[in-house]
């Protein structure tokens, strides 16, 4: 063990010899895929460093190099995938915040209350009208009733809708 604060350097027979030859070619993978030259770098980097762990591996496979090419490919997609959701400062702030939704959630939530209330055939002819755009003749025929008694269930379902949402 090392009394100067050293870092222990791990290294693996061949390794080294593989990235003198190798780490230009796999730098220019990456930057093929990313647009960012310095990304491109860690992520050659962090392959080389999980390569480097499982180097026995690597080295057993019938091409290191394809191996190797592998891991630089996915540690691409995996930090396209990452920059999805990472943050990204900005000098500039928006004019104005986002709009509260809250009111209209819970109007939302107010007229899907009103709408459990109703009676099964008012709630029905509701749901099939206004969610589902079908007309009355459609409803009718689905609910096995004339027209006249969709329209009055509409009616009579408005009217008490209404008087919940207003009391």
């Amino acid at each position: 063990m090392s009394t100067t604060g050293e870092v222990p350097v791990v290294t693996a027979p061949g390794f080294e010899e593989f990235v003198a030859a190798r780490g230009a070619a796999l730098v220019r993978l990456a930057r093929g895929l990313l647009r960012d030259p310095d990304a491109a770098e860690d992520v050659v980097q962090d392959a080389l460093a999980r390569a480097l762990l499982r180097w026995s591996r690597v080295s057993a496979a019938d091409d290191p190099a394809a191996y190797v090419n592998r891991m630089v490919v996915n540690a691409c997609t995996s930090f396209w995938r990452r920059a999805a959701r990472r943050e990204r400062p900005s000098d500039v702030l928006p004019e104005r915040g986002a709009a509260d939704e809250t009111a209209r959630l819970a109007d939302r939530d107010a007229l899907l209350a009103g709408l459990r209330r109703l009676p099964v055939k008012q709630r029905t002819v509701l749901a099939l009208r206004h969610f589902e755009g079908w007309d009355d003749e459609r409803i009718a025929d689905l609910m096995d009733v004339s027209p006249g008694t969709v329209r009055s269930n509409a009616h009579r379902g408005l009217k008490a809708l209404r008087a919940a949402l207003e009391g």
